[in-house]
């Protein structure tokens, strides 16, 4: 007996903008309101760093309470679990704080590269120290920023870019990108007053000014929403709708991407905000292959996991490329995806940047999946078991709690039997 997915659900807030609704307004003047913030042990590290940095955050009836405070000495080391994002955007808002600093992590979060951080810092006055020639983490920051920078940068990274634009807070900065990579933090310091500007050739130019804390509504997030998405869409006689998801053009690739393999996805706007939201109903449809390289791909590049498993089970042939940032993300998941695809059945050629799938049906015995940790392979491969007529065996599977703490809970409510 086949399954479909049917009804309603309000996918939790936005990861990347709820780690910044905690980190931004840290450097800001006043109190901002943070409602709908993901609650997940990624976001309480920054959070945490927040507070260490010397903000107060405060929970109340509306959500949280985020007041800039006088930057302080960290009281201790900085743990910052398995968040890249809080190390990343941590190093920017800690380049405020006087004394030492030092940023630590789980195993995969000091196997991770912070290179592209330190090197900026240093440029602009930082002493900056980590393992191996400086590229992992403990990182230790001493000194404050001395002086303005501008970074070409020769990869897109909106964690990057964002470490840059905070550190850049007194003293200005400009950075550019080969391409546009998303766009929360510029959209939530533009909000706040920030002196910012985007430059026809694609420069960012931060110059000094006063930032003023803004209330903040989180939106859904989309890189949770894609797993139903990606299920629906994919099983017949399915129907889901997700209302208040964040569509945000720099990063709703996994949307344009599932548009073109044939998807059937209606969205409904809602009234602008600081990020634009919609509600998004999908239906199950016949699908096929499709190109995910250049710009979709960065800009689908947390979702590529799932929508893997959608091309694999689409007609026809699958490109994935110019994703090599796959392989340094929680895990190597360009590698992972490929192996838990084949332990699906799936004909799938391993590439540097990307893959090459080739469409059909799952088979063989139930396949067992160890996701390492990393909660977006588990939840891609749940997705995946759907399809498998026995159903798929997860191993370390309890990292969904990074990001979507309720997503068993939520395919259990929407999973229907026919």
């Amino acid at each position: 007996m086949g399954v479909r997915l049917r009804g309603s659900i309000r996918v939790p807030g936005d990861k990347s903008v709820s780690h910044r609704a905690f980190l931004i307004p840290a450097l800001a003047e006043g109190t901002a309101v943070v409602r709908n913030a993901l609650d997940s042990e990624d976001v309480a590290r920054s959070r945490a760093l927040a507070e260490a940095f010397g903000a107060t955050v405060v929970r109340d009836g509306e959500g949280w309470r985020v007041t800039g405070g006088p930057p302080r000495e960290p009281p201790d080391v900085v743990d910052c679990g398995n968040s890249g994002t809080t190390m990343r955007l941590g190093c920017g808002v800690l380049a405020h704080a006087p004394g030492l600093r030092v940023l630590t992590g789980d195993g995969s979060l000091r196997t991770r590269p912070m290179a592209r951080i330190l090197g900026p810092l240093a440029q602009l006055g930082l002493e900056v120290r980590g393992r191996e020639g400086d590229t992992r983490a403990p990182l230790v920051l001493r000194g404050g920023v001395e002086r303005t920078g501008t970074f070409d940068l020769p990869v897109a990274s909106a964690q990057v870019k964002s470490a840059i634009l905070l550190a850049g807070k007194a003293r200005g900065v400009r950075v550019r990108e080969p391409e546009r990579s998303r766009d929360h933090t510029e959209r939530l310091l533009t909000a706040m007053g920030a002196d910012l500007t985007t430059h026809a050739d694609g420069w960012l130019e931060l110059r000094p000014s006063r930032w003023e804390a803004v209330d903040i509504d989180v939106p859904g997030d989309l890189s949770s929403a894609a797993f139903w998405l990606a299920a629906a869409a994919t099983l017949p006689g399915s129907e889901v709708v997700l209302p208040g998801v964040g569509v945000n053009p720099t990063r709703d690739g996994v949307l344009r991407a599932l548009l073109a393999m044939g998807a059937d996805i209606t969205i409904e706007p809602d009234a602008q905000a600081i990020e634009p939201t919609a509600t998004l109903v999908v239906r199950g449809s016949g699908l096929v292959g499709a190109r995910i390289d250049g710009e979709l791909a960065l800009a689908s590049l947390d979702e590529l996991p799932v929508l893997a498993v959608v091309a694999a089970l689409a007609e026809g042939e699958t490109v994935i490329a110019d994703a090599a940032e796959l392989r340094v993300k929680e895990s190597d998941r360009i590698a992972r995806v490929v192996a838990g695809l084949r332990a699906f059945g799936a004909r799938v050629e391993e590439r540097p940047d990307g893959m090459v799938i080739e469409g059909g049906r799952f088979g063989g015995p139930r396949p067992r999946i160890d996701a390492h940790g990393d909660h977006r392979l588990a939840m891609a491969f749940a997705v995946a078991g759907l399809h498998h007529p026995d159903g798929v065996e997860l191993v370390h599977a309890e990292s969904v709690r990074t990001s979507y703490p309720s997503f068993f809970d939520h395919l259990a409510a929407l999973k229907e039997a026919r």
